[in-house]
């Protein structure tokens, strides 16, 4: 399964926050050059290589002597624009020096929740790589609260890991490479179990494998439940995940290569096409629709759209053209689409027939509440 590493022609690359500064607190200059090193080989043996970076805030700490774990929010955004500049600075220095362009490109949430914006942006990391450019994307937390006030990790990009998935799953990218201080998912906390040990592939991301990510980083906002959570959009997406140490010499070489360091997470077979990636991991839910036994099995077993006669409840408002939840009898969230009509006829048509939608719609346009072709499913149920 390394092979396919060593044969990827996409990279993404996401650097977590604690790795710009080494045990005393000083920029890892060092550390971050040979980052660009490897990246720049990389890409001179052409592959397309796509670096999404944390620091910007630490950064900007560093520069203004604060502490960013005591920040306000305020304070926050604005150590991130003092801070996005060196951080730049950082990559363009180095990068240059093997006659490389680096290429800034900050996103917030909605870049990714409109999909207008999405296709939007997706053209424009088309088109750098196509010219030989390395984009550096980091969350845009200037202008941006979501990441630095949301502590639930599944809403927010936990410290880009989740923005990294998102861009790995857009952009049809092979492998997704999540460095941060950690080796990878162990069997136990390592730094208080000696016996723990390295679980060194992944095949499928279970409640027993989500059990044992707890700690947090202390500089970064992720932690190994996000990275988690980020490795299943990217296995989703028919690609492969290593979370491993960058604070390892020459970790980037090693994981180019194909060596066995990290947790490797081994992506599922047929991947997800373009649009239903945008409708399964689009950053912005609006509603979530419960759905009975019968309807479950009809759209994931018969391949069926999701019918009005099937709906048991809805929850939160929401427009037609929005991406929804699909909530199985139990509980469980088990695909997402996107609505053909608002929640104020959803509301109306609940356990009805499609020939109730006429009388009892503003309009009619469908049949189907979801139509099958914009449903995607999180999680292989056929």
């Amino acid at each position: 399964m390394r092979s396919r590493v060593c044969e990827a022609k996409r990279i993404v690359v996401k650097l977590g926050s604690n790795l710009f500064f080494n045990d005393a607190g000083v920029i890892a200059l060092g550390r971050i050059f040979s980052f660009i090193e490897d990246i720049a080989a990389a890409r001179l043996a052409g592959r397309q290589i796509i670096v999404v970076s944390s620091g910007a805030v630490a950064l900007g700490a560093d520069a203004l002597k604060m502490k960013s774990a005591t920040a306000s929010l305020a304070q926050k955004q604005a150590l991130a624009a003092v801070g996005q500049s060196r951080l730049m600075n950082l990559y363009e220095q180095g990068f240059g020096k093997y006659g490389l362009t680096a290429a800034q490109v900050l996103l917030t949430e909605e870049d990714f929740s409109s999909r207008r914006r999405y296709l939007n942006l997706r053209h424009t990391l088309t088109t750098l790589l196509d010219m030989g450019v390395i984009p550096v994307i980091n969350e845009n937390d200037t202008v941006s609260t979501t990441e630095l006030e949301v502590t639930d990790p599944s809403r927010s990009f936990g410290d880009n890991d989740k923005l990294s998935a998102l861009v790995m799953s857009k952009l049809e990218a092979a492998v997704l490479v999540l460095l941060s201080d950690v080796d990878g998912l162990f069997t136990d906390n390592p730094r208080e179990n000696p016996k723990a040990e390295l679980i060194r592939e992944v095949q499928e991301i279970t409640a027993e494998i989500e059990a044992l990510a707890g700690r947090k980083s202390t500089r970064g906002r992720g932690g190994m439940a996000t990275k988690l959570q980020e490795a299943r959009i990217a296995m989703n997406s028919g690609g492969i995940v290593i979370v491993a140490n960058g604070l390892k010499t020459g970790i980037l070489r090693q994981v180019f290569n194909g060596e066995e360091e990290g947790t490797l997470f081994v992506g599922k077979s047929g991947p997800l096409s373009e649009k239903r990636r945008w409708i399964a991991f689009a950053s912005s839910v609006s509603g979530r629709i419960h759905i009975n036994e019968g309807t479950m099995n009809a759209i994931t077993k018969k391949n069926a759209s999701l019918l009005y006669a099937g709906v048991t409840r809805i929850e939160n408002e929401f427009e037609d053209g929005d991406v929804v939840s699909i909530v199985g009898p139990h509980g469980q969230e088990i695909a997402r689409g996107i609505a053909n009509y608002s929640s104020t006829d959803a509301a109306k048509l609940i356990g009805k027939h499609s020939g109730d939608i006429v009388r009892l719609a503003a309009s009619k346009n469908y049949d189907a509440f979801i139509t099958r072709n914009n449903i995607a499913f999180l999680t292989d149920h056929r």
